[in-house]
C-alpha cells in the first residue's frame, strides 16, 4: 500500500490532470454541470454493481472514475469562484467531526458537549446521528429532511424507515413486523377481487402492492437485510441461470421460442445446480 505521502502526491497529480483537461481539452472544457450530471449518475451505478459482483479490480478503477466528477465539479465551482477541493474536503471533515461526537468529544461541539453520550456499537452511532444531524448548522429541520427526491424508491424506502427507526418510531419486537406484512398482502388480494380494468381498482392495486413493498423492506431492516444488495444478488442469479437455458438450447440446436415451458423448467432446474 502506499504511503500518506504518496497517496497526497496521487491526488495533486490528479488535480493537475484536472486542471490541464479544463484549459486544453475541447470536451472537458465544454462541460458544465448539468452536463455531467447524467454521467455521474452512471459512473455511480458502474460502482455499485462493481461492490456487488466483489471485483477489487473493477471497484478500484471505478472509484477512480466517480473521484474524477469530485474533481471535475469542484474544478467547475472554483472557476465560478463558488467553492474549490479544498473547501469540498474541508467542509467534509468538519461535518464528519461534528458528527462523531463519541469519537471527537468536545472538538465536535465547539468546546461544549451537548449530546452527553458514548456509543458502544453502531446502532447506538446511527441513533446518535439522527440527534447530531438536526443540531447542525445548515443541516436537517426534520428527521426525513435529508433524504434526497431524487433516490431510487426502494433504497428510499428502505433510509425513510431506517431513520424514523433511530428516533424510536419502530417496532418493539422485529417479529412483529410479520402481521404487517400478511395484513398489507391481504389488503392486496383483495383489491385483486376487484372489477377487471377499472381504473380506480388498478390505482388502488398499485397503492396496496406499494404498502406490501414498504412493509417488506421494513422486514429487511429489522432483520439487518439490505432489500437493494438482496434484490441484486437474485437478479444476477437469475440472469446467469437464464443464460444457461439459452446457451443449453442452442447446444441442443432449440431456439426459445420453440420450446415448451416444461423443457425450460427442466433446463432451469439443471441451472440451478451448475
Amino acid at each position: 500500500m502506499s504511503s500518506r505521502e504518496e497517496q497526497l502526491k496521487a491526488f495533486g497529480r490528479l488535480l493537475d490532470i484536472m486542471d490541464d483537461l479544463r484549459e486544453k481539452c475541447p470536451w472537458d472544457r465544454k462541460q458544465t454541470f448539468d452536463s455531467l450530471r447524467q454521467n455521474t449518475i452512471e459512473e455511480t451505478y458502474e460502482l455499485a454493481t462493481a461492490i456487488s459482483r466483489h471485483d477489487m479490480n473493477e471497484i478500484s478503477k471505478e472509484l477512480g472514475d466517480v473521484l474524477l466528477h469530485v474533481v471535475f465539479y469542484a474544478k467547475m465551482g472554483s472557476e465560478e469562484g463558488e467553492f474549490d477541493i479544498a473547501d469540498v474536503c474541508n467542509r467534509l471533515c468538519d461535518k464528519l467531526i461534528f458528527r462523531h461526537p463519541h469519537v471527537y468529544g468536545r472538538i465536535a461541539s465547539g468546546g461544549e458537549q451537548p449530546f452527553g453520550i458514548t456509543a458502544q456499537n453502531a446502532e447506538e452511532v446511527s441513533k446518535l446521528w439522527e440527534q447530531v444531524k438536526l443540531k447542525e448548522k445548515g443541516g436537517n429541520k426534520t428527521v426525513l429532511g435529508g433524504i434526497p427526491d431524487s433516490l431510487p424508491s426502494l433504497v428510499k424506502a428502505y433510509r425513510i424507515q431506517d431513520k424514523v427507526a433511530n428516533v424510536g418510531f419502530d417496532w418493539e419486537k422485529r417479529e412483529d413486523v410479520w402481521e404487517k406484512v400478511k395484513e398489507e398482502i391481504a389488503e392486496f388480494e383483495a383489491e385483486l377481487t376487484g372489477e377487471k380494468g377499472n381504473e380506480l381498482t388498478n390505482k388502488r392495486m398499485t397503492e396496496e402492492f406499494g404498502d406490501l413493498l414498504f412493509a417488506m423492506i421494513n422486514a429487511a431492516r429489522l432483520y439487518k437485510i439490505k432489500p437493494d444488495n438482496a434484490l441484486e444478488q437474485t437478479n444476477l442469479k437469475f440472469i446467469k441461470r437464464f443464460n444457461y437455458i439459452e446457451t443449453r438450447a442452442r447446444e441442443m440446436g432449440r431456439e426459445l421460442k420453440d420450446m415448451s415451458i416444461d423443457e425450460m423448467e427442466a433446463l432451469w432446474q439443471e441451472a440451478k445446480k451448475q
